[in-house]
């Protein structure tokens, strides 16, 4: 008997909490989340719930958006002021690949009396999130909602709202007006923004909303949609449905004073006064809220310096620190609230600090003849690379504490970028000019595109002059070991000027098979006369070379060789041979010319040889070191050659000079892969196949494709393998019967006539359907109808069950891992055959889903009926 009663009193208690759930009065929530790993999201669902309702959710069904349910019990709750509890429910899911997916969940009851949702008592509360699962993104996280909902309204006063929304990951934010949403997450027929005297609006760039004003007493719900954007790219959205109660009073609100943004170098203390006044001479509190507060290292702080009716000050400080540094200002919202009998009523205020990356120093730049060196201290701050500016006209550049980086306007280009602390500028290939003055700054940037001050130093340079002055570096012969360069430079004048200077002379000749003159090598030398008016040897010839396949760069350096007084005269030229790079492509062939020399090139003739006149003719002009040979025959070995026309200055006069590169020869092939297909797939769960379709590139980034290769995967992490190639352009659709489980991964290919295979499409992952359904009643009387539980739509792909049936005094009746379950309605062992009730069941389902084998929990009730009235005690 005691067991009975104490059965009794259990399901006493299960039948309080099932009507507790149909029984919760939702004031507001909201639904975020943080990306644990490419699949894996961690949600917290949190709500705002009246206390005085005495009921309490402690568990909810949270829907994932790709089928799947979960029961998620509460793991934390909050009392708040007027009433308000906050609880927390947080749960762990993994999608079956990437896609855009709908976090719904939904609760029976909103709050009674909602004035701008009809019949709100009987209307569902629905709050959902949109995930974008694509790893391609990076890690992601929902901005964290910091401001509570809980503000009170006041008649005929100004409202104002904002949800204190910090995004971790520096993303951008975006705010709007949305629809509440009820059953399904579907919106809510009838409701209409809250009614105003002038206008109700929310700014989409701080999300502060302003109310001006509520025309009557009473509750209402708005819903806040906010979406986050990386790169001009939506990566998600999260809406909060928060209710508003307007109350009459005599109370006005405080007033903030304006709040400066403000800018700080890292390793500074931003700190500002928050002045707030109160025209009914009330008390006051600040409150402030932002990423800042929440920082592990280094959190910001707010504290009251001066408290008097009617006035309030407070001080924010902030000690900054590396890990602060963002590309995005962080944003502070400061709640003034007063202290009133009636009613507590509020302003609030938003300001931005941007913590800024130090400025690099150390810089320093070495002049060569057609480039400059530039190198500077690597950043304390992990800076992932260095921006390079250069300029050289005046610069127009001012600092600003608020200011990064530098632009065209400042008068600097960007030449370059490193991730090492030196940078070479060659002008992009073409070299830098001598006699002009070239002026350097460099920013160190971050891993989320945040930018540095400028460096505080500008270092100039002028290109050494050369000494002797380079002319010539011609190729001759082309060949792979036979080939030969010609070297000239000028004849050195004015050498009975150079102190010490009497001769003999002797030039040694370097040899580098780098462009820049790396890892020269002294090859020859040639001795003068003693005279210097007799130093007229100023070719050489450089043979036994592999000019077809490297590029050589030289040096000549002019030095005064007597005996004891030996010295080099002057900074040598360096200078490199133009090579001839060609890349093959559909009916053409695309050139590049590759060179540093101290002249500057003018023009670039290109010739192709005759195969008729075993001639090479000039095909073209060029200014650009990029060329392309259009309108070839694929198949067919085409050669060219360059000569540059170019000009030097001796310091006084400028010379032409006119040099060739190597001859190369190619062959034009269709080499370039076609642009990839978009794919999309959807499951056909009826029929148990997936269809796949997608576009055709011939329609829009290629002409000549001809077939598809399909991929597939059953499991996310594993590698795809191809199943069919399917012939013919048109052809851009496939059914797939998996054998094991509707789940799987696909992409697809192009491949064109050339046999080209493009890269594969964006990989599309489906999951399993989950039909497998449990009936809620059956009947085993003995009529043959209904006889049996089965499980509906038991699919061969589940692989096992675990199903256990209860009493209500939850004594274990039936089991079985047979998915088709078969119970006859008898206590398992026995002959006996239940009586009339309600039994419970807990069922875990092994399903090949797409990240493996996995257990899927279901719990519910089976009405059964089989005439009898008999109570079993088992």
């Amino acid at each position: 008997m005691q067991k009975f009663f104490k059965n009794i009193g259990l399901f006493f208690v299960l039948f309080i909490q099932i009507i507790s759930v149909n029984a919760t009065h939702n004031r507001a929530g909201e639904i975020t989340y943080k990306q644990i790993s490419d699949l894996t999201y961690e949600i917290t669902v949190t709500t705002y719930t009246y206390k005085l309702s005495g009921v309490f959710r402690l568990e909810l069904d949270v829907e994932w958006g790709d089928g799947t349910i979960s029961t998620v019990n509460r793991t934390d709750s909050i009392s708040l002021p007027d009433n308000y509890i906050l609880s927390k429910y947080i749960a762990t899911h993994t999608y079956p690949g990437p896609g855009i997916f709908e976090v719904l969940v939904q609760d029976p009851n909103r709050n009674y009396g909602v004035l701008n949702i009809p019949n709100s008592v009987n209307t569902v509360f629905s709050v959902k999130t949109v995930i974008f699962v694509n790893p391609d993104l990076g890690l992601n996280s929902t901005p964290v909602l910091l401001n509570l909902p809980i503000d009170k309204a006041a008649q005929f006063r100004v409202f104002t709202h904002n949800p204190g929304a910090y995004d971790p990951d520096g993303d951008s934010l975006s705010y709007k007006f949305t629809v509440c949403t009820g059953e399904n997450g579907e919106p809510i027929t009838g409701y209409s923004l809250p009614p105003a005297t002038t206008s109700i609006t929310i700014d989409p760039i701080t999300g502060l909303m302003i109310w001006d004003a509520p025309p009557y007493v009473g509750k209402y719900n708005i819903a806040i949609n906010i979406e986050e954007w990386r790169q001009k790219i939506k990566i998600g959205s999260i809406t909060r449905d928060m209710q508003i109660d307007v109350y009459t009073t005599d109370n006005n609100n405080p007033v903030n004073d304006e709040i400066p943004d403000i800018c700080v170098p890292v390793g500074d203390t931003a700190s500002l006064n928050i002045r707030s006044t109160d025209p009914d001479l009330n008390i006051m509190t600040h409150a402030a809220v932002g990423g800042p507060f929440i920082f592990a290292s280094n959190p910001a702080e707010i504290k009251t310096v001066k408290s008097v009716p009617g006035e309030i000050i407070s001080e924010f400080t902030w000690a900054t620190d590396c890990s602060h540094i963002r590309k995005t200002p962080f944003e502070i919202l400061v709640t003034a609230k007063d202290d009133h009998p009636d009613i507590n009523l509020v302003d609030n205020d938003q300001f931005t600090v941007k913590v800024i990356g130090p400025a690099p120093t150390g810089l320093n730049v070495e002049p060569g003849n057609a480039f400059a060196r530039i190198s500077w201290d690597t950043c304390a701050c992990n800076a992932t690379k260095y921006l390079v500016y250069r300029r050289d006209i005046p610069s127009y550049y001012s600092f600003d504490s608020c200011r990064t980086g530098l632009t065209e306007d400042d008068g600097y280009i960007l030449v370059g970028e490193s991730t090492d602390s030196i940078f070479i500028d060659n002008d992009f290939g073409e070299g830098l000019v001598q006699g002009i003055e070239y002026c350097y700054r460099v920013v160190s940037e971050y891993a989320d595109g945040a930018q540095s001050y400028p460096s505080n130093e500008e270092v100039c340079i002028s290109l050494a002059p050369g000494f002797p002055i380079m002319t010539n570096v011609s190729i001759l012969t082309t060949d792979e070991t036979n080939g030969e360069i010609m070297l000239k430079w000028d004849k050195p004048d004015r050498l009975d000027t150079v102190p010490g200077a009497t001769g003999p002379y002797k030039f040694l000749i370097y040899r580098s098979d780098e462009i820049y003159g790396m890892r020269l090598q002294l090859i020859d030398s040639v001795d003068l006369n003693e005279t210097p008016l007799d130093i007229d040897d100023t070719t050489f010839f450089d043979s036994g070379l592999n000019t077809l396949d490297s590029i050589y760069s030289y040096e000549v350096a002019l030095y005064n060789d007597a005996p004891g007084n030996r010295f080099k005269i002057g900074i040598p030229q360096l200078a490199s041979s133009l090579f001839l790079k060609l890349t093959p492509a559909d009916n053409m062939v695309m050139m590049e010319i590759a060179k540093n020399t101290p002249w500057l090139d003018n023009e670039y003739i290109i010739y192709r040889l005759n195969e008729t006149t075993m001639i090479y003719d000039s095909i073209s002009l060029s200014s650009s070191r990029y060329f392309n040979d259009v309108g070839l025959a694929n198949g067919s070995s085409y050669c060219y050659k360059v000569k540059s026309n170019g000009t030097y200055k001796d310091g006084i006069n400028e010379y032409k000079t006119l040099n060739w590169s190597n001859d190369r020869c190619e062959i034009p092939e269709d080499y370039q892969r076609p642009c990839p297909p978009e794919l999309t797939v959807t499951s056909s769960c009826d029929s148990l196949y997936n269809n796949l379709n997608w576009t055709n590139p011939n329609l829009s980034c290629a002409d000549d494709v001809i077939a598809y290769k399909v991929y597939y995967s059953k499991l996310y992490d594993s590698s795809l393998d191809s199943i069919v190639r399917i012939e013919g352009a048109e052809n851009n659709f496939f059914v797939h019967t998996p054998k094991e489980s509707m789940g799987g991964c696909y992409s697809v290919s192009a491949v064109d006539s050339f046999g080209n295979e493009s890269n594969l499409s964006y990989i599309r992952c489906v999951d399993i359907c989950s039909y497998y359904k449990l009936p809620n009643v059956f009947s085993p009387n003995g009529d043959n109808l209904n006889d049996t539980y089965i499980a509906e739509n038991p699919l061969d792909y589940v692989k096992k069950v675990d199903m256990k049936i209860f009493n209500r005094w939850g004594d274990l009746i039936f089991k079985t891992d047979n998915p088709l379950i078969e119970w006859d309605g008898k206590v398992q062992g026995t002959d006996r055959t239940v009586s009339n009730g309600v039994y419970y069941y807990i069922c875990d389902v092994w399903e090949p889903r797409v990240t493996g084998l996995e257990i899927r929990n279901m719990v519910g009730f089976i009405h059964v009926y089989t005439g009898e009235t008999g109570l079993i005690f088992e």
